[in-house]
């Protein structure tokens, strides 16, 4: 499975479907086949407005774009950063200031003049990467994206699973810390406000870690995989926060599989092996003993490749 650019594949005519992925940095759309290959895509970056129509306009663009090269498209599905309300079809996402009870779905729908359906970004992330990913034929899988935040979203019985407003899975706002330090959403302690790319530099600066100003976490893996201890601590307790959130969503969910995707993830082992330390130690009954965390392998095609999955039959 992999994307394509712009332009497509030619003489492309089996049943398709669209997949718009929108997040507060870029927003992206993909036409999908049925077996869950990515025939065309594109992407825009999200504008920075506080107009609501005006951070509409490229989604907009991207689904007109997505059926003048796929005119026989049947269906759109849609994952967007949350918090939402599925059921009422609109968004809120902390990172687009602009939307507030935003009316994606429909507005979507009026767009394409097609059955439209939504979801959090982090349940499409799990779904595409159970569906043609890392996670291929888990039935009970928890998807997790570790980037500039912390998100996620669960497959469970097979099917994507968002509980009763859509933003189950929102795994980035489970508290490892209650003393901890402040997060975006308000909270204190969670997920996102340790492991995040943003709070990894934090933490080491606080700690003194000597960088120039413009250093992101790329920076800091770099540091650490050099050997600087400041940075291998800052992804140690990262990765210690990660495992901790694997361990409670797998305790409660019943899980097998977590796959772990985005930039901080990246990284590798100085993220990941700390998380796997953290599972051995703490997942220790049975039902849980076994659970594996796993890279994501759909990379930016997994938003697209997961909401398009909402709305293919199978």
């Amino acid at each position: 499975m992999s994307g394509v650019g712009a332009t497509g594949r030619a003489g492309h005519t089996a049943a398709v479907f669209i997949g718009v992925d929108v997040g507060g940095t870029k927003v992206a759309a993909g036409v999908v086949d049925p077996s869950g290959v990515v025939v065309w895509r594109e992407q825009r970056p999200t504008p920075r407005s506080t107009s609501a129509e005006e951070v509409f306009a490229p989604v907009a663009e991207l689904v007109r774009a997505a059926l003048a090269a796929h005119p026989g498209a049947e269906a759109v599905g849609i994952g967007s950063a949350g918090p939402m309300n599925t059921p009422a079809g609109t968004v809120s996402p902390l990172n687009i200031h602009a939307w507030r009870g935003f009316p994606l779905r429909d507005r979507v729908a009026e767009v394409a003049r097609l059955p439209a359906r939504l979801a959090n970004d982090g349940t499409c992330m799990a779904l595409g990467e159970q569906w043609v990913g890392a996670g291929r034929g888990s039935s009970a899988l928890l998807g997790m994206v570790v980037s500039t935040g912390v998100g996620g979203g669960l497959v469970l019985d097979g099917a994507p699973f968002a509980g009763r407003t859509g933003n189950a899975g929102h795994v980035g706002h489970l508290v490892v810390d209650p003393d901890g330090d402040p997060c975006p959403c308000g909270g204190r302690g969670c997920v996102e406000a340790v492991a995040s790319g943003p709070s990894l530099v934090r933490w080491a600066r606080t700690q003194g870690w000597q960088a120039p100003e413009h250093a992101d976490a790329a920076h800091l893996a770099a540091a650490a995989h050099h050997g600087d201890p400041l940075a291998r601590a800052a992804f140690t307790r990262a990765g210690r926060a990660v495992g901790l959130a694997v361990v409670a969503a797998a305790a409660l969910c019943d899980l097998t599989l977590a796959v772990i995707g985005g930039g901080v993830a990246k990284t590798g082992d100085l993220l990941l092996g700390p998380a796997r330390a953290t599972v051995a130690t703490h997942a220790t009954m049975d039902f849980i003993r076994d659970i594996a965390i796993v890279p994501a392998t759909l990379g930016q095609d997994a938003g697209i490749v997961g909401a398009a999955g909402l709305v293919v039959p199978r």
